[in-house]
């Protein structure tokens, strides 16, 4: 214990530094930034192991310490590099290696964009200067605005972003998701940083004492003893999901109608039964309604004979525009439609195709339709219940999954294809974003896959019922309607909005405070 203790007596705490710098040399950085980036991509599905999370921004946050600009972005290079090739390996599924190492380059250039303004908090905040109480809490709060604003801004550019992997989702399955539904996944992103940046700050030298560790444990603490916003119940719903197997990939030998007959074959399991709603997955009808009176006849006769509503999806075209639609199909026809809102890049439409086409002809020549984005909202009214809708890609934009909330959804329905990425880990990750939904809003979700896997979600984030990949069933389910609007459903925007601006704002006048204090000497 005496070892512990420094010449003030004070009990000191260890430390990864042991010459009096903070900077660690640059042989040890590197491979700790790839070591980070592969605890990263376990603490997410498959692996998701949660914990695993804390300790990779801690060890990527001491790596990038006291480095230079070029230094530190290529530390954080290292990381995303590492990160983003072992998370997004099942992008290769589809079109192959070029599209995965595009959009994995992608997400690693970015990050390492983001580890310079990190590294630059630290170089340009003179902690000594502070005081203890700015020193502990400023600067781990300024880190963690500066990675979350990383993720926000990721989440909307280029090309209506790509937010699948924010360290706030590799929470979902440990003790700490419920405070989700009071600052959202971004929220949590940031007090997941700030408690890795404050224990960085309580290691760095001449802080070494448990009370500069204080900080990182209240953080802890504070998660920990969150309770989930209590949303009010307000009755029952009843679902029929059918997850009908069918031939649903982009490269699957198929006929036209081979879906449908797949998804009504499947369906035949549940007939008989009493619900509110039958829902079938994205891409469940491969003939578009419009053109095709037939299909029309046959999906109003499924409604009829099921007693209910069917809530499907097809490609629909309308003049030149081509859409990825939900439609509530009753006796009587189409009554509601919802666009999805979010098409995939590169998946369902091509950007600037004139260009990538001069790229990479033979990619670009395989994605034949461009999906145009929707405009309606993502909501519909059946029997009287609000039900909140996200197609696939949909379910990662915090936007559109609060958009429902706030128009007031009770129970959400995401119609998803995972035909493309069967035996990959992009079924399970988008799973848990779904979870971390039904916490973030305080709602049951419903997740119905083409082959697996689907799943009726609580709205504490827990698995009710489950159909696993490959397998064609159907099943009957009681969610819970929810009613109460969670302070994520309304902060999350201003949240996304105050990290950038803070983070950038109060980082640009510490540069200019230095740049004023030079000029003055």
């Amino acid at each position: 214990m005496t070892a512990l203790r420094g010449a003030t007596g004070a009990l000191r705490m260890p430390s990864m530094w042991t010459s009096g710098t903070d900077s660690l040399p640059v042989t040890a950085a590197l491979p700790l930034a790839a070591a980070a980036g592969l605890l990263m991509d376990a603490a997410t599905p498959d692996l998701g192991w949660w914990p695993l999370a804390f300790v990779s921004v801690t060890i990527l946050l001491a790596a990038l310490l006291g480095r230079g600009t070029l230094a530190s972005f290529v530390v954080g290079c290292v990381f995303g590099a590492v990160f983003n090739l072992a998370h997004l390996v099942w992008v290769a599924q589809f079109l192959g290696p070029v599209p995965w190492l595009a959009l994995s380059a992608l997400q690693t250039v970015l990050i390492g964009v983001s580890s310079i303004t990190i590294t630059l908090t630290y170089r340009w905040v003179k902690v000594r200067r502070l005081g203890g109480a700015l020193d502990l809490l400023g600067i781990p709060a300024l880190v963690a605005a500066l990675w979350a604003a990383r993720e926000v801004l990721v989440g909307m550019w280029p090309y209506s972003g790509f937010p699948w992997a924010r360290v706030g989702m590799t929470q979902v399955s440990g003790p700490f998701p419920e405070v989700a539904s009071w600052v959202g996944t971004t929220g949590v992103t940031f007090l997941v940083v700030g408690v890795c940046a404050a224990l960085v700050q309580a290691l760095r030298p001449g802080r070494r004492t448990l009370r500069a560790g204080v900080p990182a444990l209240v953080g802890v603490l504070l998660m920990a003893v969150t309770p989930q916003y209590a949303t009010r119940s307000i009755g029952t719903f009843t679902v029929g999901w059918v997850q009908g197997n069918g031939p649903a990939g982009y490269f699957d030998d198929r006929n036209e109608g081979d879906m449908l007959r797949a998804q009504a074959s499947t369906s035949k399991t549940i007939r008989g039964q009493q619900m509110d709603v039958l829902a079938w997955p994205e891409g469940s009808v491969d003939i578009d309604p419009a053109s095709s009176e037939p299909t029309r006849r046959v999906l109003s006769e499924i409604s009829a004979a099921y007693g209910a509503p069917l809530l499907m999806n097809a490609a629909t075209t309308r003049g030149e525009q081509t859409f990825n639609s939900t439609m509530l199909w009753t006796t009587d026809g189409s009554e509601q439609s919802y666009d999805k809102l979010n098409p995939v890049p590169f998946g369902e439409y091509v950007p600037d195709r004139w260009l990538f086409e001069r790229l990479a002809p033979d990619l670009v020549s395989l994605i034949q339709r461009e999906y145009t984005p929707g405009r309606s909202a993502p909501v519909m009214d059946i029997g009287g219940t609000r039900v909140g809708l996200a197609i696939c890609f949909d379910v990662i934009y915090d936007d559109v999954i609060f958009d429902a909330a706030r128009q007031g959804a009770q129970v959400y329905i995401f119609q998803t294809n995972n035909a493309d990425f069967r035996g990959t880990d992009e079924n399970v990750q988008q799973l848990a974003i779904a979870r971390m939904r039904a916490i973030e809003t305080g709602r049951a979700v419903v997740n119905v896959s083409t082959v697996g896997t689907s799943q009726v979600i609580n709205p504490d984030g827990s698995t009710e019922e489950t159909i696993g990949v490959d397998t064609a069933a159907g099943r009957v389910s009681e969610v819970p309607l929810r009613a109460g609007i969670t302070p994520a459903s309304w902060l999350s925007p201003t949240i996304e909005i105050a990290m950038v601006v803070a983070s950038a704002g109060v980082l640009l006048c510490v540069r200019l405070r230095i740049h004023v204090r030079a000029r003055k000497r």
